[in-house]
């Protein structure tokens, strides 16, 4: 979280110090061609033959504006090609070098390019597919771009300062392939295309085995091809050897691509190159021919010979110390400027850390106060209340009890004497059913003494008869 918020703050200043900064989008495989930027192809359409998984399709952008076109591989790490039209030569910006975060991390949120220091720690991945600038860094070469920045103007300079539009070239094939170059298209080509937004441009590079650090493929050839499809259309490539930094080779465009992968085609129909005009090519060639010779196209020779060769070369001699000190220097107070910001943004997060921290612990204490004592205020009247209703309900416990013991004292007494004053009733009114009991003993008595009699008296008539019948013998009816 703290990286993630320093590399924010970084990209923040960088906005601000460099507004409108390059942006790009990588454009996927179900896209056609380049999306808004096939409009630098001729009739929209991009080179066939470049199909390895590896190429990466690009739409280099600014200020939300297409600005070129670069297919990219991943697996020699520099472009293939860059798509342009010539704008108009402009002043040299400074440079502000830029990276393509989707490259690496296809994932991430960020659709447009960005300075490499603003993303460290936060794209996964990063220059896993492509170069950054820790890989020129005391290598030897420099950012050698495919699209010039002087064929540009002003607001498209600023989008060629991207890595992925960038090969390692030696510093004097670098200024040559450029000087080369900005001759050509302006000198040579833009004069002969009557409709000069029909001038299309394509700048490439074949990759070598020599890598630089082990990464960054070294490419064994810088190529240019031109297209003009105005109504006099022509076409014409140019080849410059890395092995001979004032080679420049014109050729067809069919020969060039012969030179490149099999089954490349550059433009649409090879641009019209069977119907072109012989004279316009000729003139084309002559100028190129002129360019290559050192002259200067439409201006006298005393200018271009002002300064010779070997001046030139021995002037480069001295000055390239001086200048690979210079770009040490910057190097330095560009990372020591680095150092600075983070210690201090370290500093201020700190100290602004501990205050925080204070004012939290602080506001816990008081939020806690405030409860505690809500939770008494509130508890009061729940306390009084409860309170009344127990002293309410000893009370009427002590009236009960109170009740209760006069009942069990007057109880005695009272008994006592409900059960004296009875006892005459009882008695006198208990005489009569005695009496009545008496005489009724006494008569059941009497009764049952002469049933006994009459009951005695019967078994014994009822015996003799019976002995009498027995053994008496019968005699007639009279007797």
């Amino acid at each position: 979280r703290e990286w993630t918020m320093k590399t924010s703050i970084v990209f923040l200043l960088c906005i601000s110090v460099f507004p409108g900064f390059s942006q790009g989008r990588v454009v996927g495989d179900d896209e056609t061609g380049f999306a808004e930027c096939n409009m630098f192809f001729s009739g929209q359409v991009p080179p066939e033959g470049f199909t390895e998984p590896f190429h990466v399709k690009i739409c280099q952008q600014y200020n939300k504006e297409p600005r070129f076109a670069t297919l990219y591989s991943t697996k020699d790490k520099i472009p293939l090609y860059s798509a342009f039209k010539y704008t108009k030569a402009g002043q040299n910006e400074e440079e502000n070098w830029l990276v393509e975060p989707q490259i690496d991390d296809p994932e991430n949120d960020l659709h447009e390019m960005v300075h490499e220091a603003s993303i460290v720690g936060t794209v996964a991945n990063l220059g896993a597919n492509q170069a950054l600038t820790s890989d020129y860094v005391g290598s030897g070469y420099e950012r050698g771009l495919l699209n010039p920045s002087l064929l540009n103007e002003e607001d498209f300079q600023m989008a060629t300062y991207t890595l992925t539009n960038a090969v390692p070239l030696s510093p004097s094939l670098s200024k040559s392939w450029h000087r080369d170059i900005g001759r050509v298209v302006e000198q040579a080509l833009v004069p002969h295309c009557s409709k000069r937004d029909h001038l299309y441009l394509l700048a490439g590079a074949i990759p070598s085995s020599v890598r630089v650090k082990g990464k960054v493929s070294v490419p064994e050839t810088l190529w240019l091809a031109a297209c003009c499809d105005a109504p006099e259309g022509w076409s014409l490539g140019l080849v410059k050897k890395m092995n001979d930094e004032d080679s420049l080779v014109d050729l067809t465009v069919g020969e060039l691509e012969k030179q490149l992968l099999a089954g490349v085609h550059l433009f649409k129909g090879n641009c019209g190159e069977d119907n072109q005009s012989q004279g316009k090519t000729e003139a084309i060639l002559q100028a190129v021919s002129q360019i290559r010779s050192g002259e200067q196209v439409g201006i006298s020779d005393n200018q271009e010979a002002k300064e010779s060769s070997f001046v030139r070369k021995v002037a480069g001699i001295i000055a390239t110390p001086f200048i690979k000190i210079l770009e040490l220097l910057i190097y330095v107070f560009v990372e020591l400027v680095k150092f600075v910001f983070y210690f201090l943004w370290l500093v201020i997060k700190r100290v602004g850390g501990t205050v925080l921290d204070g004012v939290y612990s602080l506001w816990n204490g008081v939020v806690s106060y405030l409860k505690a004592i809500s939770m008494v205020l509130i508890s009061i009247p729940y306390d009084v209340g409860r309170v009344i209703v127990n002293i309410f309900l000893g009370f009427l416990q002590i009236v009960q009890d109170v009740v209760s013991l006069t009942y069990s004292i007057l109880r005695i007494p009272v008994g006592f004497v409900l059960h004296l004053a009875a006892f005459p009733y009882h008695s006198i009114c208990a005489i009569p059913s005695v009496l009545r009991d008496m005489a009724t003993g006494i008569g059941g008595t009497f009764s049952l003494v002469i049933d006994a009699t009459a009951a005695l008296l019967h078994g014994f008539y009822y015996l003799a008869g019976h002995v009498v019948k027995r053994f008496v013998p019968k005699g007639s009816s009279d007797d």
